[in-house]
């Protein structure tokens, strides 16, 4: 099966602004793909580029994009091994950029095997229950955003944080208030604290009946998470600390992590996060599906991946709720309340309307 030709699209989504520690979102800035084959099938593909976090942008991504598609051309679709090892050999990192054309491989394979990609990847369907996010706001409107969360049935909530460490314990105070106690709460302070602001916020935490806190310093304090994670009341989740299964290893070596975030926007797709999960497993770290500001489109990819992987125990599977304004995809995945159900359509299932990427930039190679 051949490769013929790649569409490529700035698939621009706009969205109400979202806030975390270390910048704010206007619009999802992803990156649509469509392999084509010489036998008819097609795969598709989506990454979302966040640059404060993987370093890539969308123009970023349409760049690499065009030249991985000029790369791939006229070879086999079905050789993913081998044609995700030309992209690392061609490029450094750009996890981001790689991961939409993996994502469109894995879309393929599944559908030559006329398998949903979950049953592709060795999965059964299984209940997935998602938290929603509230992003950095005063403490009394993100107590209030959670209050209004809670009369939508949202049993899980993650919570932005990771600015100054005593609002940020004001934060989780008054949150905790406002839904009681039986509601599930996370954070994520996506890099902003210091070591000592850290200590500070996840002790001053720790009576408030946290799950977990995500990410709380820099990935080049690494070396400090064995002992933040010996004080902390709170287990700690390592997130940007983790692209590939070689980050991994040396985290869970360190007893620097008690569980790990992977995204295909770290781990360029599926085949590094299928790495990554069994790095974790062998070792008892278990692990959550996250994202970017994904459509529903590489959101089904996410869901398939997580059925797929009884080690994949949390899920933070609300990108396209972080204030999507449009959504334009067709099939995939859909919501009842915060759980997640699949169809059983061959590949990832999911397409975008033709209507709304015939108003986006684009290129055909």
């Amino acid at each position: 099966m051949t490769i013929t030709h790649t569409e490529i699209y700035r698939y621009t989504i706009p969205m109400v602004p979202f806030t975390i520690a270390t910048g704010t979102m206007k619009s999802a800035q992803n990156l649509f793909i469509r392999i084509h084959t010489n036998e008819g099938i097609t795969g598709v593909g989506e990454c979302s580029a966040f640059p404060m976090i993987a370093g890539e942008t969308q123009a970023t991504c349409f760049e690499m994009a065009k030249d991985f598609a000029t790369l791939w051309k006229n070879k086999p679709a079905d050789a993913i091994g081998e044609r995700l090892t030309e992209l690392d050999l061609f490029t450094a990192g750009n996890y981001t950029a790689k991961s939409a054309f993996d994502l469109a491989l894995f879309d393929i394979a599944a559908k030559a095997a006329n398998q949903p990609l979950y049953q592709y990847l060795g999965g059964q369907k299984r209940d997935i229950e998602s938290d929603l996010t509230i992003g950095i706001d005063t403490p009394a409107n993100m107590a209030a955003t959670a209050a209004g969360f809670l009369e939508k049935g949202v049993n899980i909530i993650k919570v932005k944080l990771g600015k100054t460490a005593t609002d940020d314990i004001e934060r989780i105070r008054q949150i905790r208030a406002a839904v009681g106690s039986g509601t599930k709460l996370r954070i994520d302070a996506n890099q902003g604290w210091s070591y000592a602001d850290a200590v500070l916020a996840l002790t001053a935490m720790g009576s408030m009946d946290i799950e977990f806190c995500e990410q709380p310093m820099r990935k080049w304090n690494d070396e400090l998470l064995p002992a933040l994670c010996k004080i902390s009341p709170i287990p700690i989740m390592a997130d940007e600390s983790v692209f590939t299964h070689h980050d991994a290893e040396r985290l869970i070596r360190n007893s620097a992590c008690a569980y790990i975030n992977i995204k295909f926007a770290k781990s360029g797709g599926i085949r590094e996060a299928l790495l990554i999960n069994e790095v974790a497993e062998k070792s008892n770290i278990p692990c959550m599906m996250g994202g970017m500001l994904e459509s529903r489109v590489a959101l089904t990819a996410k869901v398939h991946f997580a059925m797929a992987k009884k080690n994949i125990r949390f899920y933070d599977l609300d990108t396209c709720l972080l204030g999507h304004l449009e959504d334009p995809v067709t099939g995939g995945v859909t919501y009842s309340g915060m759980h997640l159900q699949l169809t059983d359509a061959p590949g990832i299932g999911a397409d975008v309307e033709e209507a709304y990427l015939k108003n986006l930039v684009q290129v055909v190679i």
